[in-house]
């Protein structure tokens, strides 16, 4: 057997956000990591994160205030338990980025800490208003400084192998021995093997036409989850951040929470304001109440998008508080010291994912995952703005701690399906199929599964995506895998989970609003899907 497309390591970690960054870094202490990620390395939803971290550090604030903030965001659905425990490790955390290097804005009395919507302190640690490209951009440098980490770019994991077909085993009698992944340099499907995988690929926002999330976000942990055999909880809570710029050439760029945190006013078109009609606490509630506020204000005035204006306060203020939002929008042309800011909702953060521990454990032997692509319930229903980087931080730091005490055993004995099985597949010479069904896929999602749903819309979903599914799958088989494939497949499977965990809710909660079942049940539970009910 031809081992060339074979690579070893102790550790494979699939991803390269902040969690994936942050295990590679203190396992490298302990093994040899080998790191996937299928764009450059620092091209993540953990760039795009313009807040910051919530941590309960402020002399006037604390872990019961901090917890009872996420609680009531989770609306019902959050486990105490692991949001206790996440919520109390979060000075851990910053003890860890800091020294690492990430020096968030102090002000004379300690941490400069901001303002976000559900928050009841001010608890937001940041980096003026680009948090999560600064600490991206100092993990990278930590990485590619570690001898003992091997960085894959532009390598798209495709499937995880395992030791049995999921099909004729539950996934707690299964072993992980590593991923097939391919190589987007040169179109070959690598065997990367590993003693312990850690997946930490981020949510998956390209599964609708307008999302805040880069183009690598396609959903491809969930879907590798899925087909493992793995239960995904929760998909049909999608939180979608209300203010995205709208723009015809601008794409992905979020206006962050922290603005409104620091006064920024909704408006109309013509002016007026509207966040007073929704609730009391205005433009600080949480992200769901804002995000339907404008969704439904978008659909009576039948407006394209509504302001957001901060132009009122000082202009020093706003280009020192936000100067890569200043400068990003007035490359547009865009004076936001002077006029207010365009913006509509957009596909931001999925609470659902794979289910596991707080410390990423799975099902799966050997196998784990960290940050948005797994729900260990913390969020909940809602997630509470800059929860995000605390929870994928602490999953990480809690993943090292429980692998410094196992056994690393990198199989050595080649089983022949530890190498990808071509078949008789050729290449593609229907690309125009992928554009296609691409695209329906996202405005089917977007229509059908966005902001507001109802019954009739997901059945008429179910029906359509099953087809498209259909199709897709039969070119799978068909044609050898390339990247856009593998996400064609992926955005299709995440979009099957989202609309088929929605008729399985009936009731209105927390991020999920159904227009046929407006009223809240008393007893909040799980939404549970595995690959074994759709098979």
């Amino acid at each position: 057997m031809k081992l060339n497309k074979i690579y070893k390591s102790d550790f494979l970690i699939i991803g390269s956000g902040i969690g994936g960054l942050l295990c590679a870094i203190k396992l490298a202490k302990i093994g040899k990591v080998n790191l996937v990620t299928k764009d450059k390395i620092n091209v993540s939803n953990s760039w795009y994160a313009q807040g910051g971290i919530a941590a309960a550090v402020g002399c006037d604030d604390s872990f019961e205030s901090h917890l009872k903030d996420t609680l009531k965001a989770g609306d019902g659905l959050s486990n105490e338990e692991v949001a206790t425990k996440i919520i109390t490790s979060a000075p851990l955390v910053i003890k860890e980025l800091t020294k690492l290097g990430i020096n968030f804005n102090k002000n004379k009395k300690g941490f400069d800490l901001g303002l976000e919507g559900g928050h009841s302190k001010r608890r937001i640690l940041h980096y003026y208003d680009f948090t999560g490209r600064k600490i991206i951009e100092i993990l990278v440098k930590h990485v590619k400084n570690n001898k003992n980490i091997n960085v894959f770019e532009y390598h798209t994991a495709i499937d995880l192998i395992l030791k049995y077909h999921p099909k004729f085993t539950k996934p707690f009698k299964n072993e992980v021995f590593g991923a097939y992944v391919f190589n987007g340099k040169n179109g070959d499907i690598y065997s990367f093997l590993a003693s312990k995988v850690i997946l930490a690929t981020g949510g998956g926002g390209k599964t609708y036409l307008y999302t805040s999330n880069p183009h690598t976000a396609t959903g491809d942990g969930f879907a590798i989850g899925y087909k493992a055999g793995l239960n995904i909880v929760n998909m049909e809570f999608i939180q979608f951040h209300p203010t995205c710029l709208y723009h015809h050439i601008a794409q992905n760029f979020l206006i962050s929470e922290a603005l409104r945190g620091e006064g920024a006013v909704l408006r109309l078109k013509n002016g007026k304001l509207f966040m007073h009609k929704y609730s009391p606490m205005k433009e600080l509630a949480p992200r769901d109440i804002v995000a339907r506020a404008i969704a439904n204000e978008l659909k009576r005035t039948g407006d394209d998008y509504v302001y957001l204006d901060i132009s009122f306060k000082p202009s020093s203020f706003i280009r020192k508080r936000f100067p890569y939002i200043y400068k990003t929008c007035l490359s547009f042309g865009i004076d936001i010291t002077k006029q207010p800011i365009p913006v509509v909702p957009a596909a931001h953060f999925f609470c659902g994912g794979i289910e596991s521990e707080f410390d990423g454990k799975t099902f799966l032997k050997n196998f784990f995952v960290c940050g948005e692509v797994a729900h260990t319930g913390f969020h909940g229903a809602n997630r509470l703005a800059s929860n995000s980087l605390l929870e994928a931080s602490v999953m990480a730091i809690k993943i090292v701690e429980n692998l410094k005490n196992e056994r690393i055993i990198i199989p050595q004995k080649y089983e022949k399906h530890y190498l990808w099985d071509y078949q008789k597949t050729v290449y593609s010479q229907e690309d125009v199929i992928i554009k296609q069904n691409w695209d329906e896929i996202r405005l089917l999602t977007t229509n059908y599964a966005g902001i507001v749903r109802n019954n009739d819309r997901l059945k008429k979903a179910s029906k359509k995506l099953n087809l498209i599914i259909d199709e897709v799958l039969y070119y799978y088989k068909k044609y050898r895998p390339n990247k856009d494939f593998i996400e064609l497949r992926n955005i299709a499977l995440v979009s099957k989970m989202i609309i088929e965990s929605s008729l399985r809710r009936h009731e209105s909660r927390g991020l999920y609003y159904n227009e046929n079942y407006p009223q809240k049940l008393k007893k909040a539970k799980n939404t549970v899907i595995n690959r074994y009910m759709f098979d």
